[in-house]
């Protein structure tokens, strides 16, 4: 607890990681601003579903409770993950921004309806705030695992827990009927470039999430 705390008063009495820590914020914000509209846009501009090789040959599964609070407990345990080491904080959320951002773009120029056999999610349910059903291309499900897996492969635990739920999510919505095989198995290529992206344009945040403030 010493040290956690000693660490919090080097951390937030530099002024450049505030700074920078500001930056991350206001860019994950903005990001989920974006997408809310872009969900919004392409799910008022869904035309008609498309015949797809998995979906059109399995059953649809009732697993809603796994799609609406997995991405629930992922994210409290990078929050966790977050404040035990808060120099990790811009390169993560700058990333998750750039990513949320990226993806926005992607579901703007896509319109496809969703497939007729899909579960419903209960339009009282909080996801129904995020996710208003058109926006499909590509699976955040899938990719924003994937990408926490790429920011943490140097830690074998890490990488493995992440790669797990980005597969394991993959299942769900495609036992759910709720992402085209398309949707999902992009998004391991896509997530791929944005990290890729990230370490190009976050260059000293990244440096400071490996090493701390001695770099």
């Amino acid at each position: 607890m010493t040290t956690l705390t000693a660490g919090y008063k080097r951390y937030f009495t530099d002024r450049r990681f505030l700074a920078s820590s500001f930056v991350a914020f206001l860019m994950l914000f903005a990001s989920l601003v974006i997408n809310f509209y872009a969900g919004i846009y392409a799910t008022e501009k869904a035309s008609g579903a498309v015949t797809d090789i998995i979906l059109s040959n399995t059953r649809v599964f009732d697993v809603d409770g796994i799609f609406i609070y997995g991405p629930v407990a992922l994210s409290v345990l990078l929050a966790f993950m977050l404040l035990h080491k808060p120099h990790r904080i811009p390169f993560m959320l700058k990333s998750i921004g750039l990513f949320i951002t990226i993806r926005a773009v992607f579901i703007s120029l896509t319109h496809i309806g969703p497939f007729p056999t899909h579960i419903m999610i209960p339009p009282s349910n909080f996801i129904t705030d995020f996710t208003p059903g058109g926006d499909l291309f590509f699976s955040g499900h899938v990719g924003l695992p994937f990408l926490l897996a790429l920011i943490f492969w140097d830690e074998p635990f890490l990488r493995i827990l992440f790669i797990a739920c980005s597969l394991v999510f993959g299942a769900i919505v495609l036992m759910a009927h709720l992402h085209y095989s398309i949707d999902v198995l992009s998004a391991f290529f896509i997530t791929y470039s944005i990290y890729r992206l990230a370490q190009i344009f976050f260059k000293k945040d990244g440096r400071l999430f490996a090493a701390g403030l001695e770099d």
